[in-house]
């Protein structure tokens, strides 16, 4: 992958490894539905945006007036006890400094709270590798990220083509795509290889490895 000067790096999954925190908040929503819990290689197998048709379907009902509120509440109550304890992906931040050696530069997108992402971040002493940290900072019909991609390359005044987004499920590569840029996946986060390959994106474990690919 030639001609790649910013890396756009998603958070959960991506740099930061959170998948036990996602599964025991997930458990959470589970057990408050009265569904059984599931483990992770089943939610690696059906995890997908939208997020509320996913537990939908999941939970197997549709949600009257105020249970998808309630989801979010336990989901996030619990997941924000859970994150203190999540390491850094393998290769952090190592690979920040070496893409920056390299003289690229790199950002942070999340489709996580904006105000989470960016305390997160500081909090794990990562902020100074970036140019610009954003989470989800409006709505969207659809759940994507395909317009908070775009709307975060405008301000970083990047070209898509020159831009590779490293996330780790098939909305980044969706988003990637639909915006102009390029895509690497690492497969360490919420799907699994299988579903990522499908994308026909190039698919990694490790954070070294994607950066591996742009020449670093």
């Amino acid at each position: 992958m030639t001609g790649i000067k910013h890396i756009v790096w998603d958070w959960n999954g991506t740099l930061l490894d959170d998948n036990h925190a996602n599964l025991a908040a997930l458990n959470q929503v589970c057990a408050a539905f009265g569904r059984p819990q599931v483990d992770l290689d089943y939610w690696r197998s059906v995890f997908r945006r939208p997020l509320r048709e996913c537990y939908e379907e999941l939970l197997d009902r549709s949600f009257v007036d105020g249970e998808w509120e309630r989801v979010n509440t336990i989901y996030d109550r619990h997941y924000l006890a859970e994150v203190p304890a999540c390491g850094l992906a393998e290769g952090v931040p190592d690979v920040l400094r070496q893409w920056a050696a390299a003289g690229g530069t790199q950002s942070v997108l999340s489709m996580a709270s904006h105000r989470h992402v960016n305390e997160l971040v500081a909090e794990r002493g990562l902020r100074p590798h970036f140019t610009r940290v954003d989470g989800r900072r409006f709505g969207t019909v659809s759940d994507s990220k395909t317009e908070h991609l775009a709307a975060h390359m405008e301000e970083l005044g990047a070209d898509p083509a020159s831009v590779v987004l490293i996330g780790d499920i098939d909305d980044d590569a969706r988003a990637a795509r639909e915006a102009g840029a390029n895509a690497v996946l690492v497969a360490s986060g919420l799907m699994n290889r299988e579903r990522l390959e499908a994308t026909g994106h190039p698919v990694v474990s490790t954070t070294v490895e994607a950066v591996g690919l742009l020449g670093a």
